[in-house]
């Protein structure tokens, strides 16, 4: 029970026993009170006031006027919850896209779309209780038909790149689209981020959310099996997101999902993400060779530039990855992977603003928006305008043995979980 009904009980047998006296000295005497037999040996010196039908009506008067003010901001607060659809376009291709807004009962919202999964807005307050949107996304379907950078997706088959865009299973060898020079990238040409997805709505008492579903056909972008994904996204009372994704195939494949938010904690448009101060629950990174392809390694973050195991600010030190034009890598979540555990937490000093990420993925890729460049394209943000932190198997793990396996096989169940905690400093 809230704060608010337990003062309006104590306001109430506050006004019971000052009636009662009341009424005892209105008549001369205390011959409303009386001892209470059936109490314990060592309370027996104790007397209570006897309440008449006429006190009984009076104390219920109070009451009402007491808790119906309440009861009415309960109900007021949980008026606000719910799930609205709108219209958000037509793609290309003729499907007419739905905008889904999840409303808390804050009245903080996260808006998504049947389209790729996306996460078009995520509207929260700053330590004076001002609502910004801090995740990049477009106000139409038209933004999200252009080349853009993935902007709040569910990413799959297969999040991050696999070299040359090969990989074997049983000995047969699958080639897939290659979409990032030699490789193969956030599933290739026809991603699930340009796939529209059945939905389900999802509410109860704390939360709502959507439970996203579709079936990819055996072959798609070169990957074996018929695979069935759903993606839920549920946004609770307390500001915090949480995506979990299940998966089912029919034959042996690889699967690692993702979402692909861009996040600005003071606000999206507000300039470059440089004074966010970041802490990475990573102790280990992955080395890259030239194609942004992991070397099978896992290295030490101390004394390197990669170290955000003690918050820093993203800005600190991102120019000394000019290969990369900021940060681009793939860190090694502390902990067994499987069991959800803090990954990272990041604050923005001037809103207050602060964002907490938990997961049972093994790894999280820490990328600053290094190409973004200004265009309709990406939303008119400047390079390192954003961040993501994207939560999954590592990349081109097909390949590399040493890796936690993201094969999926017949009968197995695909699960993992990351959650987003929004919040402001104290």
């Amino acid at each position: 029970m809230s704060a608010g009904p337990w003062y309006a009980l104590v306001c109430v047998a506050a006004f019971l026993v000052l009636e009662g006296s009341a009424a005892g000295y209105r008549n001369g005497n205390l011959l409303e009170w009386s001892r209470v037999s059936c109490l314990p040996a060592r309370f027996s010196g104790l007397r209570f006031p006897l309440v008449s039908f006429i006190h009984v009506q009076e104390y219920l008067a109070f009451a009402a006027l007491v808790l119906v003010p309440f009861t009415g901001y309960a109900n007021e607060s949980n008026s606000k919850m719910g799930i609205a659809k709108s219209s958000f376009g037509k793609t290309s291709g003729g499907d007419a896209v739905t905008l889904y807004t999840l409303t808390n009962s804050q009245g903080n919202t996260v808006k998504m779309i049947d389209y790729g999964a996306i996460i078009v807005s995520i509207d929260v307050p700053d330590k004076t209780g001002k609502l910004a949107n801090v995740n990049a996304g477009f106000n139409s379907i038209d933004g999200y038909m252009m080349s853009h950078p993935y902007f709040g997706a569910t990413v799959g088959r297969f999040c991050n790149r696999i070299a040359k865009g090969k990989f074997s299973i049983d000995g047969k060898e699958y080639t897939l689209a290659t979409n990032n020079g030699p490789n193969h990238l956030h599933g290739g040409k026809v991603g699930f981020d340009k796939l529209m997805w059945k939905v389900t709505e999802l509410v109860d008492t704390a939360s709502m959310g959507l439970r996203f579903s579709l079936t990819s056909a055996d072959g798609d972008e070169g990957y074996p099996g018929t695979l069935k994904v759903t993606a839920d996204y549920v946004w609770d009372n307390d500001n915090k997101l949480s995506i979990k994704f299940t998966a089912s195939t029919d034959k042996a494949t690889h699967l690692n999902l993702t979402n692909h938010a861009y996040y600005n904690l003071a606000g999206i448009g507000s300039g470059k993400v440089y004074d966010h101060e970041l802490m990475l629950a990573c102790g280990n990174y992955l080395p890259i060779d030239a194609d942004m392809i992991p070397t099978g390694e896992k290295a030490s973050v101390k004394s390197t530039d990669l170290d955000f195991t003690a918050k820093k600010s993203i800005g600190a030190r991102i120019e000394k990855f000019p290969e990369t034009g900021g940060y681009d890598h793939c860190f090694v979540v502390d902990g067994t992977p499987g069991q959800l555990r803090k990954a990272a937490e990041v604050v923005e000093p001037k809103s207050g603003r602060t964002m907490t990420v938990y997961t049972t993925q093994p790894g999280i890729q820490l990328y600053t928006g290094n190409f973004l460049d200004g265009t309709a394209a990406n939303a008119n943000l400047p390079k390192h305008g954003a961040f993501c932190l994207e939560t999954q198997h590592f990349p081109d793990t097909p390949n590399q043995p040493n890796f936690p396996t993201t094969l999926l096989k017949p009968g197995q169940s695909f699960e993992q979980t990351t959650t987003y905690q929004f919040g402001v400093t104290k």
